[in-house]
């Protein structure tokens, strides 16, 4: 029997509704060749809305989203709204009250697209980030005090639970033997300065493995690993890391596979719902133009697939994704792709 999933999408701003448009055009493509039944719902959420009304997240949606299968957004930031505003009442809200602990990130580099790395291919470019997702510095603690004076003092915490550290380390060796590439975790932290946080990940991560003797272990320092992802990526298959070390590699991992037009990323409650995205933001300037790269919202409707159990669909929609961006964009850059956003989405349905 056919299972139906309720899909709360949350379009956004800037060229979020662009890049939505066309992975639902995806996932509708994917109902009609393999019978995967969505049912689709749409949440006016953004910049337009809050400068309309004052509304960032009202209660009832939360709490219709908390019960969702699965979240489809596309791009939270408007050009009109003080920086944080959105970031914080929105996003970083659906991260903490959906409890969405796991930040996924894969860095793939598909086959006729060019890294920046000299030398270095699909073969090269191949492993997934698992960051925390809800503690960390962004959980928030610190302050000022006698702010805007000369002894103005700033702090900000970075606050970690064994309970937040452990179910992270877990889902990342469970996800890691699933994978069942290399079948090898490193570890990024920093446990030469940051002693109090890195300790505990480090204590963690070393008895969690306890449980998962099939997976090789290993720990790297954030700068020595930002080093390595760019000189030997190959020898990554899984990295684990804590929220602010996570923000920052993946960064680097979007550039190394291409740039910001395929990337994507999933914000996962193992327990309860998921929240898929292209990572690139609004791209403020692109709105309208029918220029910007839908590739990665279309990778984060693939991402979306794989965490619903619909593996013969994710399969499809990836070898859809991987023609298009090895027979016929002429570039992943936004403007430069050889064809609009429109028609980009089209190639990925008339593969599928």
């Amino acid at each position: 029997m056919t299972k139906k999933y309720n899909i709360g999408v949350i379009s956004g701003d800037g060229i979020g509704p662009e890049v939505v448009a066309e992975g639902l055009k995806a996932l509708d493509a994917i109902t009609l060749k393999y019978g995967v039944d969505f049912r689709f719902k749409e949440f006016e959420l953004g910049g337009a809305r809050y400068m309309n009304d004052g509304v960032l997240l009202p209660d009832e949606i939360l709490e219709e989203l908390r019960v969702m299968d699965a979240i489809f957004l596309g791009a939270i930031g408007h050009p009109d709204v003080k920086p944080g505003i959105l970031e914080r009442g929105i996003l970083l809200r659906l991260r903490f009250e959906l409890e969405l602990y796991i930040n996924l990130r894969p860095v793939i580099l598909f086959p006729g697209v060019e890294s920046p790395l000299k030398g270095k291919g699909p073969e090269h470019i191949d492993f997934v980030v698992v960051r925390e997702n809800t503690e960390g510095i962004y959980a928030g603690g610190g302050g000022f005090f006698k702010k805007g004076t000369p002894d103005e003092v700033a702090i900000q915490e970075s606050i970690n639970t064994r309970k937040g550290v452990e179910r992270c380390i877990r889902y990342a060796f469970e996800f890691c033997r699933k994978r069942n590439k290399g079948n090898h975790l490193t570890l990024c932290a920093k446990n030469n300065v940051l002693i109090y946080e890195s300790d505990l990940w480090y204590r963690v991560f070393q008895e969690v493995h306890m449980d998962y003797p099939d997976i090789a272990i290993e720990y790297q320092h954030v700068d020595a690993l930002c080093m390595w992802m760019i000189k030997n990526p190959e020898q990554f298959d899984v990295i684990v890391t804590n929220n602010i070390f996570g923000d920052i590699i993946t960064d680097i991992g979007a550039v190394i596979q291409g740039g910001l037009g395929i990337a994507a990323g999933g914000n996962i409650n193992p327990q309860g719902t998921a929240m898929f995205e292209p990572i690139g933001g609004s791209a403020p300037k692109y709105t309208g133009l029918n220029r910007i790269n839908p590739m990665a919202a279309i990778c984060a409707a693939q991402m979306m697939l794989g965490y619903l159990e619909e593996e013969e669909a994710a399969a499809a929609l990836n070898r859809s994704i991987e023609k298009v961006v090895k027979q016929d964009l002429v570039s992943l850059e936004a403007g430069k792709m050889g064809y609009g956003t429109k028609e980009v989405g089209d190639l990925v349905v008339r593969y599928i």
